[in-house]
């Protein structure tokens, strides 16, 4: 079977989109400023619309491919490459760099499943330098949404808070086959710029912001009710007449602190 035999049957189950405007791959590896150093993961490469460019700049290229047929067929175009069929969702980030530096993470990814890659990284954030991605526009803006917006919310105060996330730029649906019925946009996660020390008790901020958040509209003193049976606002010195939309991340990070000092788990 050729390249152009596969091509034409990208499997919907995992959600193949393949890039076919050469400038999209080229424009993304040169704002990515690669030092022949670094370690890369790519994730989801296909036939190499990346893959190839990142390899003019650094020969440390690991990717990860679900799909066998096309993991088969990248390893024959690009003999030294590094290649693990399987889930990404499944790979321990820790093991991907031979010499424990700190990974530079790259892909095209199903946008089925952004959102759980997305937090895969952050969960393994200690092995990640930087993570680029291309995903879904409207997905990138609710990561990039400020406070007292529409899009604000879950996503944007838990990806704020563990790196600097930027849309480098945008990507129409007519740049893919099959065309998507979305736009698309390249989003950057800069990990070494986070809040991550000042949080306390990661488990407690991150329930804080998704209990919230169910109840956006809601003033935190009735959304926060369901933190815990434990938990009793009251003895926290905080204005819990704001709704969770109208908190910036720092007052997240802020909020969950003092809960943390006074109540270990919840």
């Amino acid at each position: 079977m050729t390249r152009i035999d596969i091509v034409k049957k990208p499997k919907k189950s995992l959600g193949q989109n393949f890039l076919i405007d050469e400038n999209i791959p080229r424009k993304t590896v040169n704002l990515l400023d690669i030092d022949p150093n670094d370690e890369f993961l790519e994730i989801g490469p296909g036939y190499g619309s990346l893959t190839k460019y990142i390899l003019e700049k650094t020969s440390n290229l690991t990717c990860v491919e679900i799909d066998s047929k096309i993991a088969e067929k990248i390893v024959t175009d690009y003999p030294s490459l590094k290649i693990i069929n399987g889930d990404i969702l499944n790979i321990s980030l820790s093991k991907v760099s031979d010499n424990q530096k700190k990974i530079r993470i790259v892909g095209n990814i199903p946008y089925n499943i952004t959102s759980q890659i997305i937090f895969h990284v952050i969960d393994q954030r200690d092995f990640v330098k930087d993570l680029t991605i291309m995903i879904q526009l409207e997905v990138a803006q609710r990561i990039i949404a400020n406070p007292k917006t529409k899009a604000y919310g879950i996503l944007s105060v838990i990806t704020q808070a563990y790196s600097k996330p930027t849309l480098l730029f945008k990507i129409p649906p007519t740049c893919f086959f099959p065309k998507p019925r979305v736009e698309s946009g390249i989003i950057h996660f800069d990990f070494s710029k986070t809040h991550n020390a000042q949080i306390k008790n990661h488990t407690i901020f991150r329930k804080l912001v998704r209990t919230t958040f169910a109840k956006r509209r809601k003033i935190l003193s009735n959304s926060i009710k369901d933190l815990s049976e434990n938990f009793d606002h009251k003895t926290i010195n905080f204005n819990f007449a704001k709704r969770a939309e109208e908190l910036s991340v720092e007052e997240f990070i802020e909020l969950s602190n003092m809960i943390s000092e006074k109540y270990e788990e919840l």
